[in-house]
């Protein structure tokens, strides 16, 4: 979708985030296309600046976010983040989370509605965007994903508490944990978002937008509100058949509330059909540091205030890109593409986590039940994720 909808050609050099005026709102536009508007320490400082402005600006009723290029934004500049990490700058590391994190938290507590037109890849960081707007418009093009245990990291942008949140059951951890992409239809069917659109439909969603204007006093809620009934002709009903029932359904059985790792592994491997075998190939294609922590997360995370969770994520992403997984799987997924990373350790029951984060992982909050923790072990063993 190159050139999405248009837009006029501002003087060179391109900033790496444009606005634009948009009907009684405004439009931030990721501008990094070559690298599929994945976000660097720039652009989370450009946003975090256009939506203070916007916060300030009576004009301004709304926020529209939208993608150059092929895509909306498939992540976090992980290139980036890997060179800080051989080099051990942690204080690069917790500038770009903290950071990135405090636009996540912005757009999640901005009083003024947010859209989120998600055209081709929205991953990892783009979902973090996402996760805060009242609608993500999708189309059949559209590629959703938390895809972060493939190169050796967890998710993270407060996903392991809106994935709670937003999906059906058992997808959280399902995808968390195997990294799966959610294409077209199926982005809007399974939680990610909120409206679907034909091929070409986000012209006629974006025309919605530029005619629509907040009215005076009505809040975030009571223009989002209007706002989705104005998009409500550029949508398209999204079924659930019977083989997504069945698949809703075993997620539900596999996935949803299991205590650890090895619970779901043990479902998997007395499971002979297809859908089963593909996920246990999938997780044990991951990192398995990785995927212990992140169900840890998700189990810790679920009903805590945003606040907590990035603060908790962040200690748990300068652990992760200090880890040697996740050089290798940078190395071995984006940079040489051999796709055949050499996790350390290599199996879930020898994974070791620090005590400090542990720690952390084990407070109890709310909505904490019996099996939803894990303890440490006398060495800092996450026991019971053994595979």
């Amino acid at each position: 979708m190159a050139g999405f909808l248009n837009n006029p050609e501002p003087e060179a050099p391109e900033p790496p985030v444009l606005v634009f005026p948009c009907g009684g709102g405004i439009r931030l536009h990721l501008n990094r296309p070559k690298a599929l508007n994945s976000l660097n320490l720039e652009m989370v400082r450009l946003l975090q600046g256009r939506l203070s402005a916007a916060l300030e600006n009576p004009q301004a009723g709304f926020v529209l976010l939208t993608g150059e290029g092929r895509a909306f934004c498939a992540g976090g500049d992980v290139l980036a983040l890997c060179r800080a990490a051989l080099e051990k700058d942690v204080a690069a590391i917790d500038r770009f989370f903290r950071e990135e994190y405090a636009l996540d938290l912005a757009l999640h507590r901005f009083p003024k509605p947010v859209i989120v037109f998600a055209h081709g890849a929205a991953m990892g960081g783009g979902l973090g965007l996402a996760a805060g707007a009242d609608i993500v418009v999708s189309e059949p093009g559209t590629v959703m994903a938390m895809p972060e245990t493939r190169i050796g990291f967890h998710p993270d942008v407060g996903a392991t508490h809106w994935l709670h949140t937003r999906l059906l059951p058992g997808y959280p951890e399902y995808l968390a944990l195997c990294g799966c992409e959610v294409t077209g239809a199926e982005c809007a069917r399974v939680g990610f978002a909120t409206c679907h659109t034909d091929q070409g439909g986000m012209e006629a969603a974006l025309e919605a937008v530029l005619r629509f204007r907040p009215e005076p006093g009505e809040g975030r809620a009571g223009a989002a509100l209007r706002l989705k009934k104005h998009l409500a002709p550029c949508a398209r009903a999204v079924r659930t058949g019977p083989e997504e029932e069945e698949r809703d359904a075993w997620v539900k059985e596999t996935f949803s509330g299991a205590a650890c790792l090895a619970e779901i592994l043990r479902k998997l491997g007395k499971d002979g059909r297809d859908m089963a075998q593909a996920a246990l190939g999938k997780i044990a294609a991951r990192s398995p540091t990785a995927q212990t922590l992140a169900l840890l997360l998700l189990r810790h995370n679920r009903e805590r205030p945003l606040e907590e969770v990035f603060d908790v994520e962040r200690k748990a992403a300068l652990f992760m890109t200090a880890h040697p997984d996740y050089a290798e799987g940078v190395r071995a997924q984006v940079i040489e593409k051999d796709y055949a990373p050499g996790w350390s350790p290599a199996r879930a029951g020898e994974v070791e986590l620090p005590p400090e984060l542990l720690r952390v992982l084990r407070e109890r909050g709310p909505g904490a039940s019996k099996g939803t923790e894990r303890k440490a072990g006398s060495h800092g063993r996450a026991n019971g994720m053994a595979g």
